[in-house]
């Protein structure tokens, strides 16, 4: 059977780093049961996602600027193994992959920098951000106590904190990385490996605190993470989590303010007033590091997007969409809430635990109070439709359903989280439209990036059918799609000539029979074709294909387009054979 695929190439363009300098005079990153120390002091922070690859390194600066007007603290990313090395020992750190250029806009920017390294990513990313080589390693097993994985695993990483060592971006060299993370979600799938799981998720820990990065790491939702190492909340409401010792804060590595679309179904919407609300029970409750996921959520390009069902936009319904710009009342709306926390800060940091008063049947006060000089408060109604009265130091509050007050004083309402008092857009083609709903100015127009041209006509290429090139081979049975094309394409063309007899006809005809084309199993598209002519096609994960075909007597050409929809991310891989 002839094999053909088409090999696609993707020029990147090489973009110039940035001086290397010292964008904080060097300081020292801890933590204690109640916060992240920066500099000896304790603090409240607000993180921010932005993946780096999902955005043009020309929007990166812009980004950046506009979360930290929009109050955030601390930008955050992972790191995805597959940009950065496509190929076994060729690394890529330019154009959209040139990760050094963008931690230190970062840090010019006076923002701290939390980096996961994991190296998976899940993310939504192309096979969780693994590489597609590793499948070739002998013996591999992905995710599990196996020494080539861990072989592979240990080399990226400690190439990643060199990397950044090299160039002085680690808190205590001037740069702005505060924290790191290694795994990423593991303990999801932990238990499906047994002692394998538990033995490999420790190994993990211990190899990158024995990196010497010189800042904490964590581990997302490892609730069986080392005494050394932070676990933390990946969820919509992280408010009631407590990490597994005492001597670790409580740290939010994803709020889901949004959610990713899935091709064909509606696009995700997150209500502003429920975020806001989220983020203040969080800090309430004590809450110390909260991360937006994502607070810009961008554009998987190119072959990035993870698995048959996921697009090419990740806007994530963010604070700044896939474009850059501003989402109102959502960023406007959290600005206003980041500010109202950061004036409570003082006090949040200064006890180790909120005191906590009943208000009502859903209705709580958590004071946060010290030596009588600091003084703040939240006020809480859970209550999801009924608005309530409550009397806190002797003075009556009115509490919208579902909303928190924040009171940085313990006596004056500075944001309450059900109030929006920021402008709303309407997004129209090629413009953000924006206007305050109570007033009748005229229309404020906003186009941030000048777009050069924009194609107004479709062009269609009819390509042959078996298009052969000069990657073709001959192989006797048929060889699974990406063991041929490594990733470097999704489409391979399979193609093979058979002969059928009168007699094949007349058994046939005799039994009222037709022949049927039998694929055992295919991902995660395929057209047939015979002779030329379209015949069918069938799409899922490792499906099996059952197609009638027609066929003539004398030759029959049969050829099938197999095609990949992005590689699904991998929570459970065991082996790769062959």
């Amino acid at each position: 059977m002839g094999i053909k695929f088409q090999w696609v190439c993707l020029v990147l363009t090489v973009q110039a780093l940035i001086v290397a300098g010292e964008f904080f005079k060097p300081f020292n990153v801890s933590y204690d049961g109640r916060a992240i120390i920066i500099d000896g002091k304790r603090r409240m922070l607000i993180s921010g996602g932005i993946h780096y690859p999902r955005a043009t390194p020309e929007m990166w600066s812009d980004l950046i600027s506009k979360s930290k007007e929009g109050g955030v603290d601390v930008i955050e990313t992972y790191v995805f193994w597959n940009g950065h090395e496509p190929v076994r020992g060729q690394y890529n750190f330019e154009g959209r992959y040139n990760i050094v250029k963008f931690v230190k806009q970062v840090g010019s920017s006076g923002l701290y920098l939390f980096l996961r390294i994991g190296p998976y990513v899940c993310a939504e990313w192309n096979f969780g951000g693994f590489p597609v080589w590793l499948r070739d390693i002998p013996g591999i097993e992905f995710r599990t106590d196996n020494i080539p994985f861990k072989e592979e695993m240990q080399r990226f990483v400690k190439k990643i904190v060199a990397l950044m060592r090299e160039e002085s971006l680690f808190s205590w060299q001037g740069g702005p990385i505060i924290m790191l993370q290694i795994e990423n979600e593991y303990g999801n799938i932990e238990s499906s490996y047994g002692p394998k799981g538990k033995a490999y998720m420790r190994w993990a820990a211990k190899m990158a605190v024995g990196l010497d990065a010189g800042v904490p790491w964590v581990m997302c939702k490892q609730t069986d993470a080392p005494e050394y190492i932070i676990d933390t909340c990946n969820r919509y409401y992280c408010d009631g989590f407590k990490p597994n010792s005492k001597k670790k804060p409580i740290v939010w590595t994803e709020h889901w303010d949004g959610w990713y679309t899935n091709w064909g179904d509606r696009v995700p919407h997150r209500p502003t007033e429920d975020i806001a609300f989220a983020v203040a029970r969080f800090f309430q409750r004590g809450g110390s590091f909260q991360n937006y996921y994502m607070y810009f959520g961008g554009t998987n390009f190119g072959r990035t997007a993870g698995g048959p069902n996921i697009i090419t936009s990740y806007d994530y319904d963010a604070p700044i969409d896939e474009y850059g710009l501003l989402r109102q009342p959502k960023w406007g709306h959290l600005k206003d809430l980041h500010a109202a926390i950061k004036l409570c800060e003082p006090a949040l940091v200064a006890v180790n635990s909120p005191h906590y008063i009943k208000l009502g049947p859903q209705q709580e006060a958590h004071v946060y109070s010290y030596n009588g000089s600091k003084c703040s408060a939240f006020l809480a109604n859970i209550d999801e439709h009924n608005s309530a009265t409550v009397k806190f130091r002797n003075q009556a509050y009115i509490l919208p359903p579902w909303s928190v007050s924040i009171l940085p004083d313990c006596r004056t309402t500075a944001f309450n989280t059900a109030k929006i008092g920021v402008q709303t857009s309407i997004k129209t083609t090629g413009l953000d439209v924006a206007s305050y709903s109570n007033d009748p100015a005229p229309l404020k127009l906003m186009a941030p990036y000048e777009v050069d041209y924009i194609s107004k006509t479709w062009k269609f290429l009819r390509e042959p059918i078996g298009a052969w090139s000069d990657s073709n081979f001959t192989y006797q049975g048929i060889l699974e799609h990406l063991n041929v094309t490594k990733d470097h394409s999704d489409y391979l063309w399979y193609s093979t000539r058979i002969y059928i007899s009168d007699e094949d006809i007349s058994y046939w005809e005799e039994n009222q029979a037709s022949p049927v084309l039998t694929i055992d199993s295919m991902r995660d598209f395929v057209c047939i074709f015979v002779n030329g002519q379209f015949k069918g096609s069938a799409k899922g994960k490792w499906i099996k294909v059952v197609e009638p075909v027609d066929l003539i007597q004398g030759h029959n050409d049969i050829t099938l387009l197999s095609q990949t929809v992005g590689l699904q991310v991998i929570y459970l891989v065991l082996f790769f054979c062959g």
